[in-house]
Parts: structure tokens; sequence; C-alpha cells
């Protein structure tokens, strides 16, 4: 018999299934009841619900609540500071069993090669990584990266398996502007699925956008935003990553009528987090505590995301759909007992049989060599544009402080909570160096550093003492990227981060355990923030209003251009 045949076969019962889940109770989606029996699976599929099936292989899981598996919706792997082999590891036993992914971090250092490679490793995991084709490298103008990808590089990359369109457009002026490299990346793409990432944008300016055949949405930030952008036909991708924190914003508007058109993602988010809060599965806890319908949740986590991208071979536990599927204690504490995807039980004897595939991206930090004059800022106006951090956003305001000039300098002052930050090209393009002042980190002495960047990633470090960020800045050089934590002539903690400066090779406990020192060295220094070292690098994104900074120098994202400091 053929895959077809075998698989009526075994739905009738007439051919034995190949394994059956046995004494749990189905979650279902579409009426929201539970259904007991088993569940009976045939290679990567589901052959029948709710019968009792014969098997080679049964598992009990008797006392469990069996739904289907999460996807998240839209992700940077590289932002997990891990490769995808060790991604898959860390999140696949949560839950997760697919990842629509955006790997614009390493393009914007390699450029194609980059792309290649998140595809080959998309052919070796246990959960099913998608990978979307990066729209924006890079994502202005007004930064230099390591690599430019136009329409015609991309027709190279596409057809792999892993593909469902084109990732998130975020030069929103291209579209609404007609640019014409913009309109020939969305012709390219026109009929298939184009991601967004439109932050605040609305009104004339946000139909433009949709009408160009965008149809998703994660940037979303208040109730407000999020329904105006699900009236004009948008999918709403609810975002609860390490900084981007929108979760308890967009909660309110998930309900049972919504949720068809609702998603969850988590956008960025690193092994730290993760372990100790959770990845889509914390998503699931927090939005059911503050009084989201459960339906609606789990539809969100699944079905619809499924729906949503075009997925039609998941989303449900129903006969001929993929074997992704997640058994749970209960539903309000969502914590996974098992977890198979397509039809694989996840265990770390099948993470053991996973193909291997050699790391890219090394030696990539070519910055110059910096000194501490190198920070020095300076201007003979006080007026002065400083960046305003909101924790638990990537939004910043356009502050303007009065900073008096002395000595040529515009001196960092902790006791008012400016420090400097700077931006320096690591590339071996240009060797720019731009500085500015930042609001919110709270630091009192030394600096830290970091070549993840977003989305540039070039070397971005903020802090008080001159002497100190240049030696972090000067470090990341010789271990191939990462972070840094300086104080007092002394590196007090550092995460190498080899593979193009984003992603660490080591597994992910080791990761882990390095945020936890970074994380306390950065508070030695006064750094009140709870996740420092992501906050910095959305600092150097230049779509993401109001105020940032780049290689460039300090950016008006309203405005979209450089401003002078």
């Amino acid at each position: 018999m053929d895959d077809l045949e075998r698989r009526i076969a075994q739905a009738c019962g007439d051919e034995p299934a190949d394994l059956v889940l046995r004494g749990g109770r189905v979650f279902d989606l579409i009426t929201g009841s539970m259904i007991a029996g088993d569940v009976a699976i045939g290679n990567d599929r589901i052959v029948g619900v709710g019968d009792e099936y014969r098997a080679s292989r049964v598992v009990d899981v008797s006392g469990l609540t069996l739904v289907p598996g999460f996807i998240d919706t839209h992700l940077h792997v590289e932002s997990s500071l891990v490769t995808p082999h060790e991604f898959d590891r860390c999140v696949t036993p949560r839950g997760i069993t697919t990842a629509i992914c955006d790997p614009h971090e390493i393009a914007n250092v390699i450029g194609l090669d980059g792309i290649r490679w998140f595809q080959q490793a998309s052919e070796c995991l246990l959960m099913d990584l998608r990978v979307q084709l990066s729209s924006c490298v890079p994502s202005t103008a007004m930064e230099t990266s390591g690599a430019r990808i136009e329409a015609v590089d991309l027709q190279a990359v596409m057809g792999h398996p892993s593909n469902i369109g084109l990732a998130e457009f975020m030069n929103y002026p291209g579209v609404i502007q007609r640019d014409p490299a913009a309109l020939a990346k969305l012709r390219l793409f026109a009929g298939g699925h184009i991601d967004g990432h439109c932050p605040q944008l609305s009104g004339r300016d946000l139909s433009a956008y949709v009408a160009s055949g965008i149809r998703t949405e994660h940037e979303a930030t208040t109730a407000d935003e999020a329904l105006e952008k699900l009236r004009k036909g948008m999918r709403v991708l609810i975002r609860e990553g390490s900084v981007s924190k929108d979760l308890a914003a967009l909660q309110p508007v998930l309900t049972d009528v919504t949720a068809p058109y609702m998603c969850l993602c988590t956008d960025d988010r690193n092994p730290l987090d993760i372990a100790e809060h959770g990845h889509l599965d914390h998503m699931i806890r927090d939005l059911i505590r503050r009084g989201s319908p459960v339906l609606a949740v789990y539809r969100a986590a699944s079905l619809s995301a499924a729906e949503a991208f075009g997925l039609k071979d998941r989303g449900l536990i129903a006969p001929g759909l993929r074997a992704d599927i997640v058994a749970l204690d209960s539903l309000e504490s969502c914590r996974a007992h098992l977890v198979l995807c397509g039809g694989r039980i996840v265990d770390e004897a099948a993470f053991a049989g996973r193909r291997g595939i050699q790391p890219v991206g090394r030696a990539s930090v070519k910055a110059p060599q910096v000194r501490a004059q190198n920070f020095r800022c300076s201007g003979n106006r006080a007026e002065t544009p400083v960046i305003g951090i909101v924790e638990g956003k990537i939004i910043t305001r356009h502050l303007i402080r009065d900073i008096a000039p002395r000595d040529g300098d515009k001196r960092p002052d902790p006791a008012r909570d400016l420090a400097r930050i700077a931006v320096i090209e690591r590339h071996g393009r240009n060797g720019n160096i731009a500085s500015g002042f930042v609001e919110g980190f709270g630091i009192g002495r030394g600096a830290i550093a970091s070549t993840v960047c977003h989305d540039h990633h070039n070397i971005a470090v903020v802090g008080i003492d001159y002497d100190d960020m240049a030696m972090a800045a000067n470090r990341l050089q010789q271990i191939e990227g990462g972070f840094v934590v300086a104080a007092g002539g002394n590196v007090l903690a550092e995460l190498p981060l080899p593979a193009a400066g984003l992603m660490s090779l080591d597994p992910f406990e080791t990761v882990r355990d390095r945020l936890v020192l970074l994380r306390a060295a950065a508070r030695t220094l006064g750094v009140t923030l709870e996740e420092p070292f992501l906050q910095l690098a959305f600092l150097a994104l230049p779509v993401i209003p109001a105020l940032k900074i780049t290689d460039r120098g300090m950016i008006d994202v309203t405005r979209f251009e450089i401003i002078s400091g």
C-alpha cells in the first residue's frame, strides 16, 4: 500500500496504526468540546480520533488533555542567541511544533548565505521551522549593514519547502511612497503570503499598506491600534518577547469573536526568559490568567495561526492532519508532559538523532579599534535629543534635554540618568561611529556593549565611562561578537556569539547561565532594566518610533530622517 491507502486503512481500523495515544481527552478547537477515546497516528499524520484503535505502540496519556501543537507566527531564531538546533531543543519540549522565522538578522550580516543556512537547518529539526524570505536587508538606507538584498536576489532562494512567503515588510514608508525597490519585492510575492510590520500606522497610510497585499501585523502595541488593523483586514499577532511585551495591552482584544484573526508570537526571546517564564506556553498561561476565553487562546496558539499562514495541514487534532500534539496536565497550566512533532515523540533520543550542520558567519566583526575620544559628543547647543527608553517596549520617546557642553564635549550625567550611546560600524564597510544620549538604563558607571544590534547588527555600546566603552567595544572583536559588561578597566562578564556575532555555538543551557551572569554584572553598574542587552539592541532599529540611533547618526523615525545630535 502507498501512504494514502495505508492511512485510509489505518483510519478504518483495517490496519494497525503506528502509534496510539490512549486515556486522554482531545480539546476540539472547532466546537470547544472534549473528545474521549484514542488518537491514532500513522507515520506523520493523525488517522483517527475518538474511537478505539490497534497499534504497534500505545502511549498512556491518562488524565492529560491533548491540544494541537503551538505555532509561533513570527520570530527571529538568532535573537534566542543560539543556533536553530539548540532553539529546537529549547522550545519544542514546551509544545512549539511550528515556528515561522525571519532570518533577517543573519542576512544583514552575511546576506543570502545566512538565509540558505537557515533553510538547510530547517531540514534537520524536530520542529517544523518555516523560513520566510527577508524583505528588508537593510531595513532602511539610514544604516550600514553587511549585505543588501533586492528582489532579484530573493529569486535565488525562492522555492525551498520551508518557505511560506515574504517576511516582515518593515519599510512601510517605502510601500506608502511607492518606492520601486519595495514594490519589486511585493510584486515578486503577489498572491502569496507577505508579513507586515507597521508600528503606529493608521488611517489612509494603513489602508495603503494593507492594499499592497500585506496581511499580518505583530507591531500593534495598544488595543485601539490592534482593533483598527483588525478592521482593515489584518491578522494581528500578539507579541510577548524579552523586550517587546504587548500581551497585557492586547489581551482584551482577544475574544471568541476575534480569535480566528489573532495569533501568538514571541519575535525576540532569549533562553533566560524562556527558562524563567516560558515561550508560547507562558503566553497561553498569562492570557488565560488575565481572563481571555480558553478556547480563544488555544485557537490563537494553533488553529488561527495555521489558517493565517496557509498551513492547512495542521492546527487541529483531526484525521489527515499532521500529528503535532501536546499533552497537557490542564489547559490553564499549559505544562507539556508529552510532545509529538509530525508523529515523532520529542525526547532526547529524537534530538540526538538529528543531522547537524556547520556554523556560518565566523570572524564577522571587522570594526575599527576605538578609543575613549571616539565617544565625545560635540555641539554648542545645550538642547539635545535623547532616546527615552520605554521598558517592555521597543518603541522609544523622543526627548529633549539640556546638556551643556564642557570642553567641547557633552558629558554623560548619571545623576540625571543620561548615558552615552554609540553605534560602531562592524562590517568593514566604512568605520562609521555615531554617538548620542539615552535615558532609562539607570547605569551609573562602566559600559555594556553588543553586536546584537537590530537589524544592521553593528556594535552598540552604552555607558558612562569612555574608557570602559572602548574596552567593551574592542573586546567584541576579540570574541567574534556577543555581549560584554565592563567597568573600572575590567571585563566583568561576557557572552561570545561567534556565529555572525549573533549566535552561540554552545548549548542553550550554557547561554542561559551566561545571561544570568551578564544580567548580574549589569546590575552592579546600576542598570535597572530587566533585559538591558536586547533593550540596547532595539535602540538602533530605525523603523520603530520615535528616536533611534544607527552608525549614521540619530534617527527621527517619525520623520524617517537623520538628525544632528
